[in-house]
């Protein structure tokens, strides 16, 4: 039994340390920042060359009428000139549509679809007369994959952004991701995904936990995390598994060709993988992740949500596991992408979970004295030797790539470390235990609720102001 405690703990701090060591910056590669290749742009630029691609900007809708707005107001400040937005109503209940034509007084489109790829009945498509730019596609409820996959049809771009309507990108964001794509062999790309609740008046520079609650701020932990430490090093392994559905970047002919978005309860994730199994077949391409293009998320403010977005997570990492499972097989030793996704999201992420919890209980009901308290030692130290390194980590990695927090802070981001490692450790483990088990009997997507804010009127200070709907 002490041998398998062993082997387990040793196996789960490989990977974590794994990906501390490799998300430094010295072990970016070259073209990795968009800097990189502004010499390449200067010099397409001095001899006449067309700077910036065409992107097609793809946001479902389904009930968002308390998000849509600040989605508006936040396409229309983005300093990039050849996009298009394609808003995608999938059936709301709600006065979403109503607001669409509100903020941007819709007339009819004769703009067609390509006719590749399937979804539910488009009822009609409609232009901004104030914006012509902006589409909305009106169409039968679907689901967020069925919904990409129309607005797939009707883009008429070369690149494909894909948003949740609760995300609004930065000024800049587009021409980052236009410089990342100057490198023919990307095909598919991450933005950088920050939390909305946090955004100040200078969303490229500074950050704010002075209005979150501490479940909004155990989640910024868990997005610096996963972003500046876990998927830079994973994108460097080639190995990345979930471009965020929250920002996510592709090559359009590569998500036709790959027969566009599966209907599942992780559709990111799903074509992630999707394009993972078509680069193994084209070995030039590649997948990246574009630290500069930098948008922001709004997340769960409620144990509720929190609760139901977590599951619905862990639900898709099982569902992808189990209808890609032949492609991890056959690629487990020679493709990095399955062996991370098997051996850290499965066996490590998943299975650890069940056995070490099981383990506990064992020794508990066998030798109530020593081995519970060698346990708890063992496992306090555990959570003090990397917990707290992992936090320190993201947030200087964070601060490296031009982020900071106030000095007023310090004190929140202290106690939030202490919340992360003592209280919400321990509600992940259980989100993975009961997401794992409850995939097989309730697939359902659960949509998380929106807060209603508007954040396009966010002040310096961070307060943000409620809706009109909610002021009156």
């Amino acid at each position: 039994m002490d041998i398998l405690i062993t082997i387990f703990f040793l196996i789960s701090v490989t990977f974590p340390v794994l990906h501390i060591y490799h998300c430094l910056p010295f072990f970016r590669e070259s073209g990795e920042r968009t800097d990189a290749n502004r010499e390449l742009k200067r010099w397409k630029s001095e001899h006449g060359y067309d700077m910036e691609k065409g992107i097609s900007i793809l946001v479902p809708c389904f009930n968002e009428e308390d998000i849509i707005e600040t989605s508006v107001e936040s396409m229309k400040s983005l300093s990039y000139s050849r996009f298009e937005v394609f808003y995608i109503n999938d059936g709301s209940s709600d006065n979403t549509m109503d607001q669409l034509d509100e903020l941007l007084d819709l007339t009819p489109s004769s703009i067609a679809s390509q006719g590749e790829l399937t979804y539910e009945e488009v009822k009609k498509v409609y232009q901004s007369s104030h914006y012509p730019n902006i589409y909305v596609i009106d169409k039968e409820n679907g689901g967020k994959a069925d919904s990409l996959n129309a607005g797939i049809e009707y883009a008429t771009k070369d690149l494909v952004v894909t948003l949740d309507a609760d995300t609004i990108l930065t000024r800049t964001a587009l021409n980052s991701v236009n410089e990342a794509f100057e490198d023919r062999n990307v095909v598919a790309a991450g933005g950088m995904v920050h939390v909305l609740q946090t955004k100040t008046d200078h969303p490229l520079s500074r950050l704010s936990l002075k209005n979150t609650n501490m479940l909004i701020r155990v989640q910024v932990l868990d997005f610096l995390k996963a972003f500046y430490i876990s998927k830079l090093s994973l994108v460097r392994f080639k190995a990345l598994a979930v471009i965020s559905g929250a920002f996510g970047i592709f090559n359009k002919q590569v998500l036709i060709d790959v027969g566009g978005y599966r209907n599942s309860i992780g559709e990111d994730i799903d074509i992630t993988l999707r394009i993972q199994r078509y680069i193994a077949k084209h070995k030039d391409m590649k997948i990246s992740f574009i630290a500069d293009a930098v948008g922001y998320t709004e997340l769960p403010e409620t144990w509720r949500d929190l609760t139901k977005q977590r599951l619905r997570w862990q639900k898709a990492y099982i569902d992808c596991i189990i209808h890609f499972w032949a492609f991890f097989l056959k690629t487990l030793l020679t493709k990095p992408v399955s062996f991370f996704y098997v051996f850290e999201t499965f066996l490590i992420g998943t299975l650890a979970a069940y056995v070490m919890t099981g383990i506990m209980t064992y020794n508990i009901i066998n030798n109530p004295g020593n081995s519970f308290i060698d346990y708890m030692f063992f496992y306090l130290f555990f959570l003090i030797l990397f917990g707290i390194v992992y936090d320190l980590v993201a947030l200087r990695m964070n601060k490296h790539y031009g982020f900071s927090f106030s000095k007023m802070d310090s004190l929140r981001l202290f106690v939030t470390i202490l919340f992360d490692i003592f209280i919400y450790r321990f509600v992940a483990v259980y989100y993975v235990m009961y997401g794992s088990i409850s995939y097989f009997f309730n697939k359902k997507w659960n949509k998380v609720s929106r807060t209603g804010r508007s954040y396009s009127q966010q002040t310096a200070t961070g307060r943000l102001a409620k809706s009109r709907e909610n002021v009156s």
